[in-house]
């Protein structure tokens, strides 16, 4: 078949399917040669699971020949981070700690998409254990980066965002803890989904810090992520047809969000506000200081969630863990249970405020990240500037987190620079439809 299909939105496949232009079977034969020809392949899939996805594709081709397709997307092969468990396959989570780790079921989300007759093609690399927003891990692999050869890919949904940007999967599945859906997305030129925290079902989901993790797709276009997210949820994906920025309401932060912004990302936000603002919306300026006090309480709350999520088997084995890594999860170790209660308390608190600020905005605007994907290498070399460029990475992204925001990240033009657009909670349909409207303006 056309190769070019395997550059294609995971929307336009499903239609193409649909139509009798494509045969399932073979698209995913096609992405299964691709992914074992490509040079590398073996650094953005952690493991291909081929007789699944080739008995998945030969069901999705029967069902087609005889129109009983199951939604859109019955036949597109798809990605999952190496968090997901599935079936008789390894999920190790991007860490030696789990080597060997083989779960009996699906985790449930998979098990959804499955249902609807979307193809499993394998599972991505990953950051050890989802706790960086870099992409870096020399315990497995590092994938690569779309735009900079030698630079890092974003994290931690690493490989999930490598494979559609090589052409690898039409879309990926990833999850988002402080950033690691829309970093690795943004710095890949995608799309990239960060759903509101407990709206899809983490069982069989390896943990990183239970009260932050989601999930949400990483792809080509707003209606793939719509598609792929609707998947997720066992539910028809939103109407996105008709939708105008005209009059639209946009809030640009510019609290932390705008500090030491390096040129490009800078640039490229300025840029796609601009225009926004052309294809009708009208942007205004806040300043919100609770958005400060949420991000001084991350080290109170997030770190210490995963430290003890993790605690016993770190400590079991801590030298099988990379040491900029080990040294992120121990430093939850000395936070106070009473500074860990006070701090939600307070976070709650937060939320409530700048959720009643922003209420008459249809969007809040952040440059997704504060920087450019850094070098590998150095990274590799210098825990300093790991420490500095992972904190810079993640700042913007996990305000959405810390403020349990539905955000929604589009590529600007800018080669690995993202706007971020932020709503409340429980908005990813709405977010949705208002991100559809500006990727137009963006294109």
């Amino acid at each position: 078949m056309d190769g070019n299909w395997l550059w294609r939105p995971a929307a336009e496949l499903g239609r193409a399917i649909g139509a009798g232009k494509i045969n399932p079977a073979e698209l995913t034969e096609a992405y299964l040669d691709a992914i074992a020809a490509h040079p590398d392949g073996a650094r953005i899939y952690a493991r291909t699971t081929p007789n699944r996805a080739r008995s998945m594709g030969l069901a999705a081709a029967g069902r087609a020949k005889t129109g009983q397709r199951l939604g859109l997307l019955d036949g597109v092969p798809l990605s999952w981070k190496d968090l997901f468990d599935a079936a008789g396959a390894g999920c190790e989570a991007g860490s030696a700690l789990l080597k060997g780790r083989v779960p009996d079921r699906d985790a449930e989300v998979l098990a959804r998409a499955t249902a609807q007759g979307s193809v499993c093609l394998g599972k991505t690399h990953m950051t050890e254990l989802a706790f960086s927003g870099l992409g870096l891990n020399p315990v497995t692999a590092t994938p690569p980066n779309r735009n900079f050869p030698g630079a890092v890919p974003g994290g931690s949904s690493s490989g999930a965002a490598a494979s559609v940007a090589f052409g690898l999967a039409a879309g990926g599945i990833g999850s988002d803890t402080g950033g690691s859906v829309r970093v690795p997305s943004a710095w890949n030129d995608l799309v990239g989904l960060k759903t509101t925290w407990g709206s899809l079902p983490m069982a069989g989901v390896v943990p990183l810090a239970p009260r932050f993790d989601t999930i949400g797709p990483l792809a080509r276009t707003v209606e793939d992520a719509a598609l792929i997210h609707a998947l997720l949820r066992g539910e028809k994906a939103p109407d996105l047809e008709g939708v105008s920025l005209a009059g639209m309401r946009f809030a640009v932060l510019e609290t932390v969000a705008l500090d030491d912004l390096r040129r490009e990302p800078a640039k490229g936000f300025d840029d796609a506000v601009v225009r926004l603002s052309r294809a009708g919306a009208v942007i205004e300026r806040i300043k919100a200081p609770e958005v400060a006090e949420a991000l001084a309480l991350a080290g109170t709350l997030v770190a210490p969630e995963a430290y003890g999520t993790w605690a016993e088997k770190i400590e079991s084995a801590p030298e099988k863990m990379f040491p900029p890594v080990l040294e992120r999860f121990r430093g939850g170790a000395a936070v106070k249970a009473m500074d860990y209660v006070l701090g939600w308390q307070k976070l709650e608190r937060l939320r409530a405020i700048w959720n009643d600020r922003v209420a008459g905005f249809d969007a809040v605007l952040v440059p997704t990240s504060a920087i450019l994907p850094p070098d590998a290498n150095r990274l590799l070399t210098d825990p300093s500037y790991f420490a500095q460029e992972n904190l810079l990475a993640l700042r913007n992204t996990r305000i959405g987190n810390l403020l349990d925001q539905a955000v929604l990240t589009l590529p600007t033009g800018q080669p690995s620079c993202g706007i971020s657009f932020m709503a409340g909670p429980g908005q990813e349909l709405r977010l949705l439809r208002v991100g559809s409207a500006a990727e137009r303006a963006l294109v």
